[in-house]
């Protein structure tokens, strides 16, 4: 077998224990996961799982890993010289996009923070708590510039991720009251335009 070969098949082994310890965790928390039940539904033999990854704790900081990827990918930039309006629309359809594309992503994340965030709190100290006071301080020029309302920016993108988030993290709830089996091509769409047009009206950005 070429070099090149096992590579590809060590890439496709680790996607298959991540993408099932993702439903692990999500269905059984960490406590509840086990290794064994995570390569039962990667369909790989147990010693497979651990020839990868060793333990359950370095599975569960592999799936944390790929989460923060798609988080940091996901969370939306906010530019001073795009001006409140566009920043906003760019904010909100990126988390949108994030949540309707990677729900279960967005619900281990959700639930790693319910559970104190043993794992992230280091994330959290550092690159969120970073990201947020550099934002609010953009959101705050444009207030004192009389281009939005005078609102607290920090409540403000806590609002944008909370009501974005929503989509992924109370998914079934959501389907369940729609009377659906999953989400369609035009929710992401409509969602961004209701919570965008919603958001902009509230904070009276008309530019």
């Amino acid at each position: 077998m070429t070099e090149k070969r096992q590579g590809k098949i060590r890439i496709q082994s680790q996607e298959k224990i991540l993408d099932a310890a993702l439903d692990e965790f999500i269905t059984n928390g960490y406590k509840g996961a086990t290794v064994q039940s995570i390569a039962d539904l990667a369909g790989l033999p147990k010693a497979n799982v651990l020839y990868y990854f060793k333990n359950k704790e370095n599975i569960y900081h592999a799936v944390l890993e790929q989460t923060l990827d798609m988080w940091d990918q996901g969370i939306g930039e906010i530019e001073y010289q795009d001006g409140p309006k566009r920043a906003i629309e760019k904010f909100v359809a990126s988390k949108v996009k994030m949540s309707f594309a990677h729900p279960k992503a967005s619900k281990i994340y959700a639930m790693e923070i319910i559970q104190g965030a043993q794992h992230l709190k280091e994330f959290a100290r550092t690159y969120l708590r970073k990201w947020v006071r550099e934002k609010a301080k953009v959101f705050q020029q444009w207030i004192d510039e009389g281009r939005m309302v005078n609102v607290d920016p920090i409540s403000l993108i806590f609002l944008v991720w909370s009501s974005t988030q929503h989509y992924a993290d109370f998914e079934t709830q959501i389907l369940t009251i729609m009377n659906r089996a999953d989400y369609e091509e035009e929710d992401i769409e409509h969602v961004t335009q209701f919570l965008t047009s919603f958001i902009l009206r509230g904070l009276a950005i008309q530019e």
